[in-house]
């Protein structure tokens, strides 16, 4: 499907932790696409995943790539858990992403994206300057399927994602912003960052959240659309005035899955009606 509107409302949403069948029925024609670290791309699974959105008529903006290992528990463990940083994962993540790059080019998908992990301030630190040539290798695979890369914001203020953005020189590095994720790291105010990183934005997430204890440890807590610190109105305001022309996804990581589906399908009716 290549007709969808700008601003228009889809979903987030997982291979195997969620059924497709049921994504179809909250309303939505578009989402995006994560595949856990522990799901074999074999070329049945891809053929099927094919065929299964051109039968529902659903597009995929974009494959998220989560890697084997992650865990989110608090801070300290993201920093050593989450993305490029873990320097004993690095390889095993490269290879992985670009299995899903080329697993997105099969289903005519445009864009990948993953979060990489607390980008460190000092740009002479190991762990920068290996990143760095991990986004620009994963940049230029995706480059030669038409691709583009999406970091999602969160763990680092928006200017330190800016001057990575800048080192790394690829013009098909983008960003998928998340406002909440801002708030739950403690990191940035979302609005003020958004703006910020507008000329960079290939997709958005629609999730709210409230602000983390001062600890410097605990993540702050994830609520629903309009119940939290995002001001969810405003940032539709926002994405309007910044002239963003893409997809609106609603992501929920409610740790009951019940619980989740309920919130998501509610979410979508509020978030259209906010459009």
């Amino acid at each position: 499907m290549s007709n969808l509107n700008p601003l228009e409302v889809g979903m987030m949403f997982w291979a195997v932790r969620d059924t497709f069948d049921e994504i179809k029925t909250m309303d939505v024609r578009c989402g995006q696409l994560a595949i856990p670290g522990d799901v074999a791309i074999t070329p049945e699974f891809t053929a099927k995943w094919k065929a299964d959105l051109q039968a529902a008529n659903f597009t995929v903006v974009t494959v998220f790539c989560v890697y084997n290992g992650e865990d989110y528990a608090d801070i300290p463990t993201v920093e050593n858990t989450v993305g490029f940083i873990p320097p004993a994962t690095r390889a095993e993540r490269l290879r992985r992403t670009i299995e899903l790059s080329d697993f997105a080019a099969a289903l005519g998908v445009g864009s990948i994206a993953c979060h990489i992990g607390f980008v460190p301030h000092d740009k002479t630190h190991p762990n920068y300057i290996a990143v760095l040539d991990m986004v620009r290798r994963v940049c230029d695979h995706a480059a030669t399927h038409g691709q583009t890369f999406a970091l999602e914001t969160g763990q680092e203020p928006a200017e330190t994602l800016l001057e990575f953005f800048k080192d790394v020189n690829r013009s098909n590095l983008k960003i998928n912003f998340d406002p909440a994720n801002l708030i739950l790291y403690g990191s940035d105010e979302p609005l003020p960052a958004l703006r910020l990183l507008a000329p960079y934005l290939a997709s958005v997430h629609a999730k709210d959240g409230d602000w983390p204890p001062k600890d410097n440890k605990s993540l702050g807590n994830e609520r629903k659309l309009g119940e939290g610190s995002v001001n969810i109105p405003a940032f539709i305001k926002t994405l309007k005035e910044v002239g963003y022309q893409g997809q609106i996804f609603i992501e929920r990581e409610a740790f009951d899955p019940t619980e989740r589906i309920t919130d998501m399908r509610s979410e979508v009716p509020y978030l259209k009606a906010l459009i």
